[in-house]
């Protein structure tokens, strides 16, 4: 039985690109795991340098910003990235690790009294919003403005598109507040940051603001999701992870190449570009196949049963080369803190009802996470 159907099988079988119609834009994605590494290594070719429309589908009609740093190319990428990246990296410190592993097992607190849980809602939402307010240094509270806005800022049920004003006044009111009053927040950082010998403008502010809002979000909460399920279909492996803690590690990894939320991503070719044989014309997107490179066959044995032992496993799902997810770290942490919880914590995992959450494409269907998920906990005695 397959853990997780890989609808890119037998296009990457048949050739290392197909065909994806998006919106009217026909997008070549790249499918195999070394093509994939090595188009993301080459910015020259594969630029990122083309606001709104890395992102796949794009997206000019849901924000006005451009997305900082990673709708940039080197060397003005690295450069931008320097100035977010010490919050991105409190997640290797110990207080920090500890406060991420307080908040998991207060939500499993409140989930233990409760006789079924929604995970979505109740579980991975709250988990990925208020760990947030951690890393950006601000108050636990602002969590509860960031759960109403959903799974995804940007889109509602079954992906249609929202308008993002709502995040681009919040955070217009966030530097407002900052400027008058700095601290030692994400925002006031921004406010008095420079790049190259100047200020940052409030657009360059919202950029920055506007992707760790948006990057993050549903990534994490479809994570999470889909591990409650996987847990119900392998109770087992609670007790394969309790038994020997190192194991936390290799399990993390695993669900993050296995339920890689992120289907491509897009870059654009600045040139008429032959893309391994297939000719893109200048200005045109291809896409990076995160997803369709994690299962490939030759690089990972059985890719669509998931192996909490594998070892190694050179996964994409934080991207490659100088786009490297600057969240990455957090990411892991919040996988890793959850399993090690699960393991010690919860005895069986029953899956009431559930509603998953289909991308639907012309080119394929890919299950992405739920949209709801009802389950019933029980905890160890």
């Amino acid at each position: 039985m397959q853990d997780v159907p890989d609808p890119f099988r037998e296009a990457r079988r048949a050739g290392p690109v197909m065909k994806c119609p998006f919106h009217g834009e026909d997008i070549t994605m790249i499918l195999r795991h070394g093509d994939v590494r090595a188009a993301a290594k080459d910015w020259q070719t594969y630029s990122s340098d083309a606001p709104f429309r890395v992102p796949i589908p794009s997206e000019e009609k849901v924000r006005s910003i451009r997305q900082l740093p990673i709708e940039t190319d080197p060397p003005e990428h690295t450069e931008w990235r320097a100035i977010v990246n010490p919050f991105f990296q409190q997640a290797k410190e110990p207080e920090y690790i500890a406060r991420v592993e307080s908040l998991i097992n207060d939500l499993l607190d409140h989930a233990l009294k409760k006789e079924t849980l929604e995970v979505v809602g109740e579980l991975a939402l709250p988990y990925q919003s208020r760990a947030l307010t951690y890393l950006l240094k601000v108050p636990e509270s602002e969590a509860n403005t960031w759960i109403d806005w959903g799974v995804h800022v940007f889109r509602g049920e079954g992906g249609t598109f929202k308008k993002g004003i709502v995040l681009e006044d919040y955070l217009n009111e966030q530097f407002d507040r900052a400027e008058k009053k700095p601290g030692e927040d994400f925002f006031s950082a921004l406010v008095q940051a420079n790049f190259q010998g100047r200020p940052l403008t409030r657009e360059e502010m919202l950029g920055f603001g506007n992707l760790t809002f948006a990057g993050g979000r549903d990534t994490i909460i479809h994570n999470v999701s889909s591990i409650i399920a996987y847990f119900n279909e392998h109770p087992s492996q609670l007790s394969f992870l309790r038994e020997e803690p190192k194991r936390l590690i290799h399990a993390t990894e695993e669900f993050i190449r296995a339920y890689m939320p992120l289907t491509q991503i897009g870059r654009v070719c600045p040139v008429d570009t032959n893309v391994l044989g297939t000719p893109v014309k200048a200005g045109e997107r291809i896409g990076l196949g995160w997803a369709p490179a994690n299962f490939d066959e030759a690089v990972f044995d059985d890719p669509e049963t998931i192996d909490l032992a594998r070892k190694p496993n050179p996964h994409l799902s934080f991207g490659f080369g100088k786009h490297l997810c600057l969240g990455a770290a957090h990411a892991r942490l919040l996988i890793r803190i959850l399993l090690k919880a699960l393991s010690e914590r919860i005895e069986g995992i029953e899956v009431i009802e559930a509603k998953a959450n289909i991308e639907h494409e012309k080119s394929f269907d890919r299950a992405n996470g739920f949209d709801s998920l009802m389950v019933a906990l029980t905890a160890r005695v």
